[in-house]
């Protein structure tokens, strides 16, 4: 049996540490990568995956300057060459040249500020900062963010994209920000533009964070950005269904209004079950037919009430299909979907469930079944 795949062994391993120490030593004067390999690589084992960055800091600060400016420069001088800047998606850069932005944060927060901001713009260009740009947001807002407005205008992608990336109220990971949520619009309003679809896709998913809180404030915005039409089309498209994923799912009727999907289209739908008992093991399997009386586009969803481990029942959106209506001419679709018993952050329970199609976020049929252990 093949053994799991683990992504910390993957970033972390005596390859990479290796790659790490050698662009050190070859920069570094004096900088032993043999001493750094075996202070470093027995304790990776017993560590989780975050933990391992700081072991690597531990071991290069340990043969680094003490005093920061110097510790800096000598960051920068080991650095490698800037990820391709002709490259406009897809180029993260390798978790080991993290170290630089966990050494910004512990040596250069409180007493060079710009110092460790000019540390973290080189590194950036690496592999991104938007988990250390947060520490300097919290203890200097202000500062700060003065220094992100100018990075909105940076040549290098991957810097205009951190000014995104790194104000995201719930950004994956990372710790907590105390900036007010809404604080970072104006910096959306100018990276929403970007011709980047790194940067584009960063700002999207940070609106969809803010929709979550303020979706009335993320529909104005993006409304307003198809006015100023200072994006192409099909890229403005495509951030503004990106951005409004979570409202859609919910049904939110300025959200599906702005994507030109109206809440009381005259569409009709059918279900039809060929099985209302599924036994373990087998798909949830449906028929739609759905009609309309005038041509109109449909964004379509289906909506599973799951039950519950109390007997309550939960939804849960999955998406369907988006197309037009025709007039006069139905739409049949079929559907099958997988019931995960196995699956380990999601359980099934037994028992009575119910199926809900939504069209333009509205329900517009239901039908119930039954899960058989």
């Amino acid at each position: 049996m093949s053994e799991a795949f683990s992504l910390r062994d993957h970033l972390f391993n005596q390859a990479t540490l290796g790659q790490l120490a050698g662009e050190f030593a070859a920069r570094v004067p004096g900088f032993d990568a043999g001493r750094f390999l075996d202070e470093v690589l027995p304790q990776l084992p017993d560590l989780p995956l975050l933990q391992r960055l700081e072991a690597m800091a531990d071991g290069i600060e340990a043969q680094l300057a003490t005093d920061f400016p110097e510790m800096a420069a000598q960051l920068e001088a080991a650095m490698p060459p800037p990820l391709d800047p002709l490259r406009s998606d897809d180029d993260f850069g390798q978790f080991i040249h993290a170290v630089p932005g966990i050494l910004a944060v512990r040596h250069g927060l409180e007493h060079h500020r710009e110092r460790a901001l000019d540390l973290l713009h080189a590194a950036t260009q690496r592999f991104s900062m938007e988990f250390y740009i947060r520490p300097f947001l919290n203890r200097w807002p202000d500062e700060t963010l003065a220094r992100l407005r100018l990075w909105a205008e940076d040549d290098n992608y991957h810097v205009r994209r951190l000014v995104s990336e790194g104000t995201r109220a719930r950004l994956p990971w990372a710790r907590a920000i105390t900036l007010d949520p809404l604080v970072p619009l104006p910096l959306l309003d100018r990276l929403h533009a970007d011709r980047a679809r790194y940067v584009t896709r960063s700002v999207a998913n940070h609106m969809n964070d803010i929709a979550k809180i303020a979706p009335e404030v993320v529909i104005e915005r993006l409304a307003s950005w198809q006015t100023q039409a200072r994006q192409t089309p099909a890229e403005l498209a495509w951030i503004t269904r990106h951005a409004l994923r979570t409202l859609i799912k919910q049904g939110h009727p300025g959200a599906l209004d702005l994507l030109g999907y109206h809440a009381e289209a005259p569409v009709t739908v059918e279900i039809a079950l060929p099985s209302e008992a599924i036994a373990k093991g087998a798909p949830l399997v449906f028929d739609l037919r759905l009609s309309a009386p005038e041509d109109v586009p449909v964004l379509i969803d289906y909506v599973i009430w799951f039950r519950k481990a109390d007997g309550r029942l939960a939804p849960k959106v999955f998406k369907l299909k988006q197309t037009q209506l025709t007039a006069g001419t139905p739409l049949r679709l079929r559907k099958s979907h997988r019931l995960k018993w196995d699956a380990t952050t999601f359980r099934l329970f037994a028992g009575a469930h119910r199926l809900g199609i939504q069209v333009n976020g509205q329900v517009r049929a239901e039908a119930e079944f039954t899960l058989l252990d």
